[in-house]
């Protein structure tokens, strides 16, 4: 086993001693645990998680779902790029979700913007959904569709090969369909990224690096 337990653990003893947890000599990685937990993987707005370490490439087509719940009204939710312009981005930024994809060309991006006094940055639950289908891309949040128009007709593919970045990204590496630097604080669940009949599920407890993020442990309450 290389991966740490998602779980909370309380009242240890050991040869009839109690375990004082409250003041450890060291502590990595471990958070409090919330009396009103929900599924769902808490990222505390200071780090990012880390998925595919030899790379996603995304080509031609993906579609990406997930769910988040945030009351911050900017943070980064996903970044896949390569070492030249070819990328794709997912962030939030002033409450509006965003989509980039840039296939080579130059990027285009499919904005969502809640109308009214509707919020996406509510602390409630929202469903995301964006789609890259050769040159053109599309995105849907709670159900509502939105999709841009690309000039670029003959760039179809965005060829990546650096790793999946989820809720942020280290300072010294390159996100080219990023605007954003902040870190997402909230929670992501539910991240599956589909290529035509292969559907992946990603589990963020099996990240190759996490920095501030504690899987399968989502607080009822913002803490």
């Amino acid at each position: 086993v290389t991966h740490s337990i998602p779980a909370c653990i309380g009242s240890m003893t050991i040869n009839g001693k109690q375990l004082d947890n409250e003041s450890p000599v060291s502590i990595f990685a471990v958070n409090k645990c919330y009396e009103t937990v929900q599924d769902g993987t808490f990222f505390d707005g200071s780090g990012f998680a880390a998925l595919v370490r030899e790379g996603y490439k995304v080509r031609s087509d993906v579609n990406i779902t997930l769910e988040f719940r945030t009351t911050a009204a900017h943070g980064v939710l996903l970044g896949v790029s390569s070492a030249r312009v070819d990328a794709i981005g997912l962030e939030i930024i002033h409450g509006k979700v965003l989509f980039h994809v840039n296939n080579g060309a130059g990027r285009l991006t499919a904005s969502y913007e809640p109308r009214g006094t509707n919020s996406l940055c509510d602390g409630k639950w929202h469903k995301l959904q964006a789609n890259k289908s050769k040159h053109h891309i599309s995105l849907i949040i709670d159900g509502n569709l939105v999709h841009t128009d690309n000039p670029y007709v003959q760039s179809t593919s965005a060829d990546t090969n650096n790793p999946i970045y989820v809720g942020g990204y280290p300072a010294d590496v390159k996100q080219n369909c990023l605007t954003s630097k902040t870190s997402f604080r909230g929670c992501l669940r539910n991240l599956v990224l589909t290529k035509g009949q292969h559907t992946e599920l990603f589990d963020f407890s099996r990240a190759f690096d996490l920095r501030g993020v504690f899987p399968h442990s989502c607080p009822g309450a913002e803490h």
